[in-house]
């Protein structure tokens, strides 16, 4: 059995303008060409810059719809999850990611929710613009990966941090 191995948007294109869902399905389609997905590399992780609010029903994070036409994440999960592959995305524990786009700070019940609903199989969760303190930020990414347990839907929980107290 291999680590959580694949592609990730952030140590490719950041955020720059091609970052969205017919890139990354060009992403899918080349772990599947190049046998790199025959050798375990089954991810294609979706990093920070794709949400754009909170206007979704209910308060749901909306994918930016310039670069997610269905301005969710649903339609890429199923092309992906189509090529035998698995999805992750992206959020951040604080109010606002690293690129300032809606964090999951007060939203994990709903966010994780959304992310079952749009079937992701690996949620990585961020450190910008969160607070620093050893015991709230352990709280806060509890709260995540509660949130996520209870929806029933495996998903692969990823925490990101730089804190000396990380290592």
């Amino acid at each position: 059995r291999t680590p959580q191995m694949g592609y990730n948007s952030w140590y490719d294109v950041e955020c720059a303008a091609v970052m969205g869902e017919e890139f990354l399905k060009a992403e899918a389609d080349a772990l599947v060409s190049t046998g790199l997905a025959a050798l375990g590399y089954r991810y294609v992780n979706m990093d920070d810059c794709w949400a754009i609010d909170r206007k979704g029903p209910g308060g749901q994070l909306r994918a930016d719809p310039a670069h997610f036409p269905s301005g969710t994440l649903k339609p890429l999960a199923d092309y992906v999850h189509g090529k035998g592959l698995l999805f992750g995305t992206y959020t951040d524990r604080g109010d606002t990611t690293c690129a300032g786009r809606p964090g999951a700070l007060g939203n994990e019940d709903l966010d994780a929710r959304t992310f079952a609903a749009w079937e992701v199989d690996y949620v990585k969760e961020d450190s910008c613009n969160a607070v620093t303190e050893h015991a709230q930020a352990f709280a806060q990414y509890g709260a995540m990966r509660d949130a996520l347990n209870r929806t029933g839907r495996p998903m692969f929980f990823s925490i990101c941090g730089w804190a000396d107290w990380y290592a």
